[in-house]
């Protein structure tokens, strides 16, 4: 799959001090990834990465994404505007060596990459789809208030009245 955000890091780059990256979506790219999120707009996205090696093949990345965003509330379906801010970690690995398995001892996610390059345009995508509001809700949207209708008469009632 071709990532709509585009930012290949060939991994000879990352020194024995690591690498610091940043990823911006420009229009095309966020109106792309609006798209494959279902949303109405991504209005900004900056991703920052802080690369480290954590062993021959493998990297370990801190990162922040900040981004702007437009969804449709969950209530009103009218569409707002809502700030994405998320702090993550993340383990790149060879394709075909990542486990697979959730340790809640180690809750860093792992993403595979091939042919000595680290794909941060999507890994940076992938972190806003997992930050997203699945029930967005605009503030101060409430459900509208509606009268309840009287409950249908049971049968047995007129016996308890007498």
């Amino acid at each position: 799959m071709t990532s709509e955000l585009h930012c290949l890091i060939p991994v000879e780059r990352i020194g024995a001090q690591g690498l610091d990256i940043v990823v911006e979506a420009n229009a095309t790219e966020r109106a792309a990834l609006a798209r494959r999120m279902g949303i109405a707009d991504v209005q900004s996205l900056v991703c920052r990465f802080q690369l480290k090696h954590s062993r021959a093949d493998r990297f370990n990345a801190i990162g922040h994404l900040s981004a702007q965003v437009v969804q449709a509330c969950v209530v009103s379906l009218e569409d707002f505007s809502a700030a994405v801010d998320e702090h993550f970690r993340l383990r790149f690995v060879p394709v075909g060596e990542e486990t697979g398995a959730i340790d809640p001892e180690d809750p860093v996610d792992e993403i595979g990459y091939r042919d000595g390059v680290l794909d941060l345009g999507e890994a940076a995508a992938e972190q806003l789809g997992l930050a997203l509001d699945p029930y967005p809700r605009r503030p101060g949207a409430s459900l509208p208030e509606h009268d309840a209708e009287p409950a249908p008469p049971r049968p047995f009632d007129a016996l308890r009245r007498h």
